[in-house]
């Protein structure tokens, strides 16, 4: 099953108070994210989160202050069951599931919903040529695969202590070729209402990922959520984006 998605996506992630996914779907973002994972700070509880799901989607239909088609709902899972991923995937009312750990092709063809798959972006070691020259090659391979099996990549800076989320960037000359390459992924990593328009502009990816970088404090901030939103559709609007 497949959710068709508009090019230019915006996703603000790591979700959890009702009025925050208000304030990002006034916004107009495209894609409202939620964790899963057990550790990881931003995670919801399924219960919270269904109760969150329902109210919205009851809604949409009478909201004024919808901005665009109404957003989808994104939950995050890292090397899950599974059975787990897909119980709360029905639960919920979950449109897409983010993937972070390292789930095989197999595991892909379990999850019962269209999928996200996180490719995790290295540092670059001494910014060494060679180094780069691999990290792209092993990248370009992974999302090969990603598409191959009709999914959509997310690249994000990898971490040895949490699958997404940590407000780094990484080299986004590497993004830049992929998308040169005619490849379709969301951006994410290190984004901020400061370095998003520079960003799009460099690498023009087929959309963008936010959580850390519309916080203050580590609780997501309305203001950065409106500005991210605004920067992301007005940088959009002018840079060419392959969508063959």
């Amino acid at each position: 099953m497949k959710i068709p998605l508009p090019s230019r996506v915006i996703k603000i992630c790591g979700l959890r108070e009702y009025s925050h996914f208000q304030e990002a779907t006034a916004a107009g973002a495209d894609l409202l994210g939620m964790v899963f994972v057990s550790g990881v700070r931003r995670k919801v509880e399924p219960e919270t989160a269904q109760e969150i799901v329902s109210r919205l989607k009851r809604g949409f239909c009478t909201s004024s202050l919808l901005k665009q088609q109404n957003p989808s709902f994104v939950g995050l899972f890292c090397d899950q069951p599974s059975s787990e991923v897909n119980r709360i995937v029905e639960s919920v009312g979950l449109d897409w599931v983010q993937l972070c750990g390292e789930e095989s092709v197999d595991y892909w063809k379990s999850i019962e919903s269209p999928i996200f798959k996180v490719l995790h972006v290295p540092p670059v070691e001494g910014n060494s040529v060679l180094s780069r020259r691999a990290t792209l090659e092993s990248l370009e391979s992974s999302i090969y695969e990603v598409e191959r099996n009709g999914v959509l990549a997310i690249l994000d800076r990898s971490s040895e202590h949490q699958p997404g989320g940590t407000g780094r960037q990484f080299d986004w000359t590497i993004a830049q070729e992929l998308s040169d390459n005619h490849h379709r992924f969301l951006l994410a990593g290190g984004l901020t209402p400061t370095n998003l328009k520079n960003a799009i502009e460099t690498v023009v990816p087929f959309g963008v990922d936010v959580s850390s970088g519309v916080e203050t404090n580590q609780i997501k901030d309305p203001e950065k959520i409106r500005e991210f939103v605004q920067i992301a559709r007005d940088t959009f609007s002018y840079v060419r984006i392959d969508e063959s």
